[in-house]
This record gives structure tokens, sequence and C-alpha cells, in this order.
């Protein structure tokens, strides 16, 4: 059978694999052995359940294969972070990046190859949506960074974070159900709280996670809390804009109970007054929250600069002065390219793929 024919065992929940085990005369439990070998084990290949059968295994192979990626290029930067590019079954690729810090240790994971909403300062923006990531390249992300931070600096990884390439609520179903694998027993057992989504702002989506009821992180990518400056960098603004995400987050956090994260990318003579920084405070009140003040990553068009130290210092004294609990974020990773922003900038393997494309 062609692997087009074939059904990707990683999309099936546990009941479903039990269903077509049954329909095909093994036992039910041998379900459960290999959802576990997918998602606790992370195998690539069924030959590697050691514990099924042979004929079981036959069966696995003419019926179903699994979507696992492949290492095709890795960086490290002198702070440390590692940039992963990973090659995924129809040849396109994806970003991940392992950022250690003395205090934690974050897998920054991509949701989808490329992105549909063409933020200015964003290099992913740059290029075009190719399609969604599924539940198991998003989940084989973490597992490959996890392995990494363990190999590399003897640490267990502490958070997660969809940050990556793509919008993380345009990937909706796939990134909910990769959250429910990486916390749940059989899978990775990280707990929802050391999770966080970042979404550039989709209010009828932020609705729908706190009719979800999830147990994970919000970040908002603000950057502007006027309308004009954000739609003038960020076009999602045009149909989602400051009054309606207002909404979507009070309504978030009343089912949920859970602090939003603002992200707030400050850029050099834009949105680094102390009008912006009022601006800013006046929407933030709307819900118990945090703000997290980004360092700017140039990523070679020259639009934007970074904002100078003393404003960004005299930026957080403001907001910290309303009782806003503020943290300022440096770049990790700038030397390849693997700070906030810069994903699919200059990576060899995406480079070598963009040039395929446009064949």
């Amino acid at each position: 059978m062609k692997l087009e024919d074939k059904i990707n065992i990683r999309n099936l929940s546990l009941a479903e694999i039990i269903s077509h085990l049954q329909d095909a005369n093994f036992p039910a439990f041998r379900a459960k052995q290999i959802f576990e070998w997918l998602w606790k084990k992370n195998v690539g290949s069924f030959q590697h359940m050691g514990n099924l059968g042979k004929e079981i295994i036959h069966f696995l192979e003419e019926k179903y294969y699994i979507d696992f990626l492949q290492v095709k290029d890795q960086q490290v930067s002198k702070d440390k972070t590692v940039k992963c590019a990973f090659s995924i079954a129809d040849n396109k690729i994806v970003e991940g990046v392992l950022i250690p810090t003395n205090k934690r240790t974050t897998a920054c994971i991509s949701s989808q190859i490329g992105c549909s909403l063409a933020c200015q300062f964003c290099a992913t923006g740059r290029l075009k949506l190719m399609r969604n990531l599924s539940t198991g390249e998003m989940v084989d992300q973490v597992v490959y960074l996890k392995d990494q931070a363990a190999s590399l600096y003897g640490k267990s990884l502490s958070n997660i974070v969809y940050m990556g390439m793509g919008e993380p609520l345009l990937n909706y179903a796939n990134v909910l159900r990769s959250i429910e694998l990486l916390t749940a027993e059989e899978g990775l057992g990280i707990s929802p709280k050391r999770i966080t989504v970042s979404t550039a702002g989709i209010a009828k989506m932020i609705r729908k996670l706190g009719d979800d009821k999830v147990k994970f992180n919000l970040a908002l990518s603000l950057h502007a809390a006027n309308d004009k400056k954000r739609s003038s960098i960020m076009e999602i603004n045009d149909s989602n804009n400051l009054e309606s995400l207002s909404d979507a987050l009070i309504y978030f956090h009343e089912a949920t109970g859970t602090r939003v994260t603002f992200e707030y990318i400050i850029f050099k003579d834009f949105n680094d007054s102390i009008d912006d920084a009022r601006e800013l405070a006046l929407f933030a009140r709307v819900v118990p929250c945090k703000i997290n003040i980004i360092e700017y990553n140039p990523i070679d068009d020259g639009i934007f600069q970074q904002a100078d130290s003393e404003k960004v210092s005299a930026f957080a004294s403001y907001l910290e002065s309303k009782n806003i609990i503020v943290n300022v974020r440096r770049s990790r990773g700038k030397d390849i390219d693997a700070a906030c922003g810069q994903l699919a900038n200059k990576n060899k393997a995406i480079d070598k793929e963009d040039r395929e494309l446009k064949k």
C-alpha cells in the first residue's frame, strides 16, 4: 500500500486504535501498548515496538504510518540556545528552539509551516502558509528538544511555549490535542501550567479556549495598545481589534481563572514612549495579567530598530508604578537567528527549501 493510502496512526485516539485493532481481531490491550510506544517512548518505527509480536507489527506497517520528524540542521548559539530545523513527511522544514537559562529550560515550538498573518516585524510572516503541523509533529519537537536539554546541558525540560512558526489558534484542534498528549500520564506528563500558547489575537478562538476550560497559559502578542498602531504592524487587528480582544480575554479569564500574559515587542520611536506605556497599562487592566517587554530582534529589512535601553527602563518603570507585573526579556539565540521573530530568517535548510519552492 502506498504511503498516501495509509492512515497516520498518530492522528488516532486510544479509543480509535482499540476499535481498529478489534476490527482486525487483535486484543484491545495491544492498543495501550502501541499508544505508549507512540507517545511515551516516541518511537518513529513500528519495528521498535518490541513487545507487540511480528503479526501485529506487520499489520501496522501495512495499514498505517508514523509522521516522525527528522532533524535536518542544528545550530548552537554562544548563549547555549539551540535552533533545530526539522524535516517533515512532505519535505517541508519547520523550526524549534531550546532556550536554557539559569531558572528554566524552555522548548519553543512551531504549530504551522509558515504563517498567514504577515506581521511586519516577524520573519516567519514573510513566508506563505504551507500547512498546519499535525499533533505528532508538534509533540516530536518537544521530545527532541527535551532530549537535547538532557544530553547537552544535563537539564530537564521545564517549560513549553507555542511561540515558534505559525499561529497556534489557527491550528486549534491539533494544538490542543498535542497539549493533551504532552500532559497525559501516557505521554510526557508535563504540567499544563508549564505550557503557554501564544496568539496574535483571534477573539473567537480565545473565547473557545474559555469554553474548553483549558488549563495551560495564554499569551497575547499585543505590541501596541491602540488600534491604529497595532493595525499598522499586525493586519489581524483589522478584524480582531482591541475592543474585541478585551472582551474575549475577560471571557477567557472568567472561564478559566488563568492570568493572561501580554507580549510587547518594543520598537524604537514606534511604541516605546510613556504615552504608549500609559495606553498599555489601561488596556492591561481588563484582566489579571503580567507583561513581557521583549527586545526587538532585527530581520534584515531595516523597518524597525531596537528601542534604546533607557527608554525600555522608563517604559517598564511606568508599568510597575501602576502595580503591573513586568518582565523585560533580553534576546536569546540572536547570533543564530533563533530569537523571537527571527525563525525562518537565515536557516540554511529553510533557505534551500524556499529556493526549491520558487523553482
